[in-house]
């Protein structure tokens, strides 16, 4: 399991291997706005990194998360 699951799946607490690009708050009980803050900040610690405002605000499901991931040149998958 990559650590960009292991993130996601205890901020949200879902199990990894539930986790999909489409994955967003539409479709998991868990992911409400405070969770969404907790997820970047967790994220953020993770990967040491910082998401601009523009970059956070993009963020509508797991498969926009990757693409800021990718812009980067970081793999979240790895």
């Amino acid at each position: 399991m990559s650590k960009f699951a292991r993130v996601i799946s205890k901020v949200l607490r879902i199990k990894a291997k539930s986790i999909r690009d489409e994955t967003s708050p539409m479709n998991v009980k868990s992911w409400d706005s405070f969770r969404g803050l907790l997820l970047i900040t967790e994220i953020e610690k993770a990967y040491k990194m910082k998401f601009t405002m523009d970059e956070i605000l993009s963020i509508k499901d797991i498969g926009s998360l990757k693409k800021i991931f990718k812009k980067r040149g970081v793999n979240p998958d790895e």
